[in-house]
């Protein structure tokens, strides 16, 4: 497996390459997308900002996620990453977005979204965005590690995909 540092890279190079900068709207990890996409050296030629919206009100206030959307599907729910996402780049001049919420743990979670639950959501300006729904297993340490790099690695293949 690829270590986050090679996947930080290559997200680097692919957003450089076709000249694009990157938002994060984040929830469950708290800014650890961003803290890792700023690891690097150079990282502010594509990297634009990072949003840390952990409750609900900060999604609202900050993002423009619906109360109706958080009332009807929960702040873990494909319904709010998709609006974090449309949200974030609305409220900043990139291109291209991840957005996640999830269940962390190690409490918090229910029948119908366990610990471990946690919605992604990848968008770029002027296409439909992709949403992901994914089960990690492991401590809270764990599952946050795992969002990170599956954030990552879903961006590396949107802007890979790019024409």
């Amino acid at each position: 497996m690829r270590s986050l540092e090679c996947v930080v890279a290559e997200v680097g190079e692919a957003l450089t390459a076709h000249a694009l900068t990157l938002v994060s709207a984040e929830s469950c990890t708290g800014g650890a997308v961003a803290g890792a996409l700023t690891s690097v050296s150079g990282s502010s030629a594509w990297f634009e900002r990072g949003f840390v919206a952990y409750s609900s009100a900060a999604k609202e206030q900050m993002l423009g996620v619906s109360p109706v959307t958080l009332r009807v599907h929960g702040s873990v729910s494909e319904a709010t990453v998709r609006e974090m996402a449309l949200g974030a780049l609305k409220r900043s001049p990139a291109e291209v977005c991840v957005a996640l919420s999830g269940v962390a743990g190690p409490g918090g979670g229910t029948r119908d979204k366990p610990v471990g639950t946690v919605w992604l959501a990848f968008a770029m300006r002027g296409a439909d965005v992709r949403c992901e729904l994914a089960h990690f297993a492991g401590d809270r340490g764990t599952i946050r590690r795992h969002s990170v790099r599956s954030a990552l690695e879903g961006i590396l293949a949107l802007v890979s995909a790019r024409s």
